[in-house]
């Protein structure tokens, strides 16, 4: 039998991948401090500048004056400008809380939650003035320090000169705009300056109002939903073949000694923490390499990482499904093993973590398929589902190690093992192609259609319920003499997913599981009649002046007829005097099918999109390569030069997020008419913010 002892290559392929995609991108959203700012007009020519930092729990940011030399404090410097003139000094309007700091030793201040400051300055010159500059601040919580941030700032303001000289056009486009008032939730709107001096009008400053607020704190349904799977994992992995019979010779070194009952609880919680350390351990290093808030788009849409990715997964499936077994090397687990001999604690811990060495083969897979599930954007995500997928694995170790009698009632080892394992296997299969339909959607290669990937889950799951019913057999199935219960229900509930999935095949919209699977825009073909979503009606001729770039490679939902482009529809907004819905999507993000599928599919939703809103939706990670002429280049000064790259800078420079799907309503001079949200399945909420905007 074939065996791939040399498995800690993949590992170091993960990773090193991982760094090669990281190098590209900066870190962006690691700063906790989302900065807005504004001005207040106190008379002619005589401007209060505002500066609001919204600070995330639990970090603290350090205040402007500081007792003695120490933490970096916050320092705000302006660009010289000789017709501006500094009538005060930066003014705290919310003064900082001042602790005795135990590490520098001495009072320090420090902003919680919240930091204002104010400004008051005259501009004197003729026209537009910019006023530009930097903030430079250091965020720290109680157990680390992050290194200090500077956030860049610009305001365009009118001097007390006159502006007569300045064209109709131009003054429309520079004249102050009412300022909203700061409400509790931090509505402020920002003041920045177009970086594009050479667009089509170059001859004038065009000031942009952009209104930022803080996201509001949410629980993360799919970071809960992905968390459920990895304690189910580990509960399943325990019930593996290389697992399972692991238990009584395990628990039979904790009963050496079972007469000191506290020494017994002792010992199996330092066992059970030594497997929980080793594989959050593993997640922490995944989270080390990928803490770029981009790294998402990269990762799911790239064809390197999804062609590795792919291949891991159908590899891991094989292992699974019996064609060979994966180890670590003998001498590494040998190495550990050697040391659970020794007394006291130390003993406990090298136990857990030979059991995790030698159930490498099993849930090595398992373990695999998570951390690249997890990689990407949220630097938390590896590092908790390892945590909960060890605890679900750990916890029935450390409570029979704790009370062993309980031995006596787990059921015997048998075929049942190896089942759970092919299962597993199957579960693989079915999950690796949504690596390859991503790729494929990003690229527009259109090979590896809606229906395609249907019917290969289709058949997986036909397969999967065959094998339950004794059918198909694999070479470590014992024989079987008859169907229990469980695997008959369990058959059942297989074949009623695939005929599930094969009227999917056929047009259905399949709401329960599109999140996991490509959107209806990647079928190819539909038999029978329309949704009841498509058959909507909506007067489009309102919000549509025809055709727009990109149209030829991608496609809204649902009939909508709209814009890829953002210069395209907000062209249209403004010939027909229309708000504008710009939706920042992905061709691998699945929380945009999902509000795709569930919630624009409502016949009110659908209605208010086709009939009140240009729709503008930007792909943040479609590959497709642009005309020299279209490149850009950033503030970092990279070139870019395709689609997603562009739409993503955007995102970034105008909203402070790479967040996807990320809904906007503005006009089309691009000022908002309400706070842009998020993921949201409550279609009463969407719907109400929809209106904001009409």
């Amino acid at each position: 039998m074939f065996k791939m002892k040399k498995i800690n290559l993949i590992i170091v392929m993960l990773l090193s991948l991982n760094s090669l995609i990281f190098s590209q991108f900066p870190m962006q959203n690691m700063d906790p401090v989302k900065w807005s700012f504004s001005h207040e007009k106190i008379s002619d020519g005589v401007y209060n500048l505002k500066f609001t930092a919204a600070i995330d729990k639990p970090w603290h940011m350090y205040a402007i004056k500081q007792e003695q030399s120490g933490p970096i404090p916050t320092n705000f410097q302006f660009n010289e400008n000789k017709n501006v003139v500094f009538k005060s000094e930066i003014i705290e309007l919310i003064k900082p809380v001042v602790k005795f700091d135990e590490g520098f030793k001495f009072n320090i201040g420090a902003y919680y939650e919240r930091a204002e400051f104010e400004r008051k300055i005259e501009v004197k010159g003729k026209g537009v003035q910019l006023i530009t500059g930097e903030v430079e601040y250091q965020c720290c919580d109680d157990e680390t320090c992050l290194p200090p941030f500077v956030k860049e700032f610009s305001f365009s303001l009118e001097g007390k000169a006159d502006v007569a000289a300045i064209s109709k056009t131009d003054a429309a486009n520079l004249t102050d705009k009412q300022e909203p008032a700061v409400d509790d939730q931090l509505v402020q709107e920002e003041d920045t300056v177009s970086q594009n001096m050479e667009s089509a009008v170059a001859t004038k400053l065009v000031s942009d109002e952009v209104a930022e607020k803080p996201d509001e704190e949410k629980p993360d349904r799919s970071m809960a939903g992905f968390l459920l799977i990895t304690f189910l994992l580990g509960l399943a992995a325990i019930l593996t073949p290389c697992v399972y019979p692991m238990i009584p010779m395990t628990i039979s070194f904790f009963m050496r000694g079972a007469q000191n009952k506290a020494l017994v609880v002792i010992k199996g919680l330092v066992f059970g923490l030594s497997m929980i350390l080793v594989y959050t351990g593993l997640g922490v290093l995944v989270a080390l390499t990928g803490l770029d808030a981009n790294f998402g788009n990269v990762l799911s849409t790239h064809w390197i990482p999804n062609v590795i990715f792919f291949t891991l997964f159908m590899i891991f499936a094989a292992s699974f499904l019996g064609m060979f077994e994966m180890v670590l090397p003998s001498g590494l687990v040998n190495k550990v093993d050697k040391q659970a001999d020794k007394g006291g604690l130390v003993g406990p811990f090298f136990m857990g973590i030979t059991t995790v060495l030698v159930s490498f083969s099993c849930t090595g897979p398992i373990v695999g398929s998570l951390l690249t599930e997890a990689a990407g954007g949220n630097a938390m995500k590896p590092i908790l589902g390892m945590f909960f997928f060890s605890l679900a694995f750990a916890l029935p170790f450390t409570l029979l190690a704790i009370f062993p009698s309980m031995l006596k009632s787990l059921p015997k080892s048998g075929g049942w093992l190896n089942a759970v394992k092919v299962i597993l296997g199957f579960m693989m299969l079915a999950f690796g192609m949504k690596f390859l339909s991503s790729m494929d959607q990003a690229y527009h290669l259109n090979i590896f259609t809606r229906e395609i990937y249907l019917a290969i889950w289709f058949v997986i799951a036909m397969m999967m319920g065959l094998y339950l019913l004794g059918k198909i057999r694999f070479p470590h199935d014992s024989e079987m003499n008859g169907i229990s219960v469980p695997r008959l229900l369990l058959s059942m509930a297989s074949f009623v997913f695939a005929v599930y999935l094969f009227t999917g095949i056929f047009g259905n919209d399949l709401k329960a599981i599109s999140s996991m699977i490509p959107p209806k825009s990647a079928q190819q073909f539909t038999m029978g009649s329309q949704t009841v979503s498509e058959n909507v009606s909506g007067n489009q001729q309102a919000t549509y002046c025809g055709p727009g770039a990109y149209d030829d490679i991608l496609e809204l939902p649902y009939g909508i007829n709209g814009y890829f482009k953002l210069e395209d529809g907000l062209a249209c907004a403004k010939a027909k005097n229309k708000p504008v819905f710009l939706d920042f999507t992905g061709h691998s993000c699945s929380n945009c099918k999902q509000m795709e599928s569930q919630v624009w599919s409502d016949p009110e939703i659908l209605k208010i999109l086709k009939e009140e809103y240009v729709v503008i939706s930007l792909y943040t990670d479609d590959k497709t390569k642009l005309p020299e002429n279209e490149w850009i280049t950033n503030s970092e000064g990279k070139v870019l030069k395709t689609i997603g790259e562009i739409n993503v800078n955007y995102e970034l420079q105008k909203f402070n997020t790479f967040a996807t799907p990320w809904y906007v309503l503005m006009d089309s001079d691009g000022n908002l008419l309400a706070d842009p949200v998020g993921k949201e399945l409550n279609i009463e909420k969407f719907k109400a913010f929809l209106e904001k905007g009409i």
